[in-house]
């Protein structure tokens, strides 16, 4: 539950390169990658529980929640038995843990760890799908006098698992901040924190030896707040950039598309410098938090949106990393609800995907085909004109979007029904709509050089319906009316900066920053 401040790559050392684009949504997968897993084995998505709320559901209303989102993989701080008893006979897959203040009576005693996994494990199995047990959480780098004994914990839980035949159903780990890795761009020179040595060594062994995977926590936004603007706002959300701005490990030759996987790719590295090329990497924390105070502007629900969309769609894909493409890299998001009494900054309480009653935070803008779960938004997205954007960009955009995009801007015409108000950032949002579901919502669609972007807000007004307003009566056919000629009337629209290319503008943005420099 911890977010630590992860160190940042070396930013004088890398290009950015343009990110994979289109979004996805299905919060549904199953097998978990066993050691040394490969292609073979599919990635899932699962989400971390947490309980610091003022009004926490009890645990049956918390299970229909993961029922009705269809998610079959969460991750839980502790061991609440009445958590455990709600999710027997769903077949959801659970990891349990060790609470960090538990820790160090369970790394003295094989008898304290023997009673701990016959009270929060064997009482449950196999009613509830127990997969995993987390031991601690961050010890590392939060719990730094319990490090001597985490090994030792880890040896006891596994060896009362061995003693009651389920030492092959349930892996026993660790999760690590991603902090313990330096130097951690180009990802070939990465390594682990070599006062942690001592610990990391006969941990990896235990891994290796029992079939177990590497647990780490992956906070890109972290890295970027931390980057003071040399890391790219675009390369930490998964999003496109141009080709000529790759990220290059000068080492491999491999090229990065965002923090995410450099992140990852470190951690594999870092682990082969000690010799261990074997074991697997699941995240078990990642996400992006939707709200902020004003230090932390971009903590939004349209980039938590963005990143967690992203995020799933990458997992979901297989993509893997660059250094083990197709390898499954399994990710449990940071997380299911808000927890207002979190304490410190206000971002602290808003990683959720839900609030405590069960409404989401932000409807994840993912299309896909096969399950969908009740949280997508495949027809409750829309695309507006970006707050702030600049006015003549946006008048281009509109004049592109009612000419060259084949947009019907009648309903922006005086006596209309969208004609008012009669400012240029509500008639580009109509527009913009328009074209993006024209267009069937698909990736780069809601662009328009940098002026737009995706809200789950309905934008209609009075009796001006978006195309996008779901169940309303709408002003034109969702995506399958006949698209004007090129010669059709736009008197609604302010025809004075038209970029006459009619390029989608779906990576190359007027006025584009050139964030970092070449890798020396």
């Amino acid at each position: 539950m911890c977010h630590p401040k992860i160190e940042t790559f070396g930013l004088n050392k890398m290009k950015l390169i343009k990110g994979q684009s289109f979004l996805l949504l299905l919060l549904l997968i199953s097998a978990v990658s066993a050691a040394g897993a490969a292609a073979a084995e599919d990635g899932f998505i699962g989400v971390n529980i947490g309980t610091d709320l003022s009004d926490m559901p009890d645990p049956t209303q918390v299970v229909a929640l993961l029922k009705a989102q269809q998610i079959r993989h969460v991750r839980l701080y502790d061991a609440d038995r009445a958590m455990l008893l709600a999710l027997a006979n769903t077949g959801i897959r659970v990891t349990v843990s060790v609470p960090n203040d538990q820790l160090l009576g369970i790394g003295q005693s094989n008898a304290t760890a023997a009673n701990w996994v016959s009270r929060n494990v064997i009482a449950h199995i196999p009613a509830t799908n127990i997969t995993a047990i987390a031991v601690g959480s961050e010890v590392l780098t939060t719990l730094p006098n319990a490090a001597p004994v985490l090994v030792a914990a880890m040896n006891f839980i596994q060896s009362a698992l061995v003693a009651s035949n389920l030492a092959s159903q349930i892996k026993v780990s660790t999760p690590h901040s991603s902090s313990i890795i330096l130097d951690s761009f180009p990802p070939s020179q990465a390594f682990f924190n070599r006062t942690l040595e001592p610990v990391m060594v006969p941990l990896l062994k235990f891994l290796q030896s029992t079939g177990s995977f590497l647990m780490l926590n992956v906070y890109p936004y972290y890295d970027y707040v931390q980057s003071n603007g040399a890391i790219p706002l675009d390369y930490a959300l998964f999003r496109p950039l141009p080709p000529t701005k790759e990220a290059v490990d000068r080492n491999t030759l491999l090229h990065y598309t965002n923090v995410f996987d450099a992140v990852v790719d470190a951690a594999y590295f870092a682990m082969s410098y000690l010799n261990f090329t074997n074991i697997p990497i699941i995240i078990t924390e990642s996400g992006w938090p939707s709200k902020g105070d004003s230090s932390e502007p971009d903590a939004t629900l349209d980039n938590a949106n963005t990143y967690n969309s992203n995020l799933i769609r990458h997992v979901l894909n297989n993509t893997g990393t660059p250094k083990h493409p197709g390898i499954a890299l399994s990710t449990y998001i940071y997380e299911l609800y808000n927890e207002d009494l979190r304490p410190g900054s206000i971002s602290e309480k808003n990683w959720g995907l839900f609030n405590a009653n069960g409404v989401p935070v932000y409807i994840l803008h993912l299309t896909g085909s096969g399950t969908v779960l009740a949280n997508d938004t495949t027809n409750q997205t829309y695309c507006v004109a970006k707050e702030g954007a600049d006015k003549k960009l946006l008048q281009a955009a509109l004049d592109w979007a009612c000419g060259p995009g084949k947009v019907d801007c009648n309903p922006l015409m005086q006596g209309n029904p969208c004609y008012d108000p009669d400012t240029v950032v509500a008639h580009a949002s109509y527009a913009f709509d328009a074209y993006y579901h024209k267009m069937g919502m698909t990736d780069g669609t809601c662009d328009f050089n940098g002026v737009a972007t995706v809200t789950t807000s309905d934008p209609s007004h009075n009796s001006c319906i978006f195309p996008g307003s779901g169940g309303r009566n709408r002003t034109t056919t969702n995506g399958t009316s006949l698209a004007p000629s090129s010669n059709s009337t736009v008197s609604g629209c302010h025809s004075q900066y038209l970029n006459e290319k009619g390029v989608l503008f779906n990576s190359i943005t007027l006025g584009l920053m050139l964030w970092g420099v070449a890798f020396l």
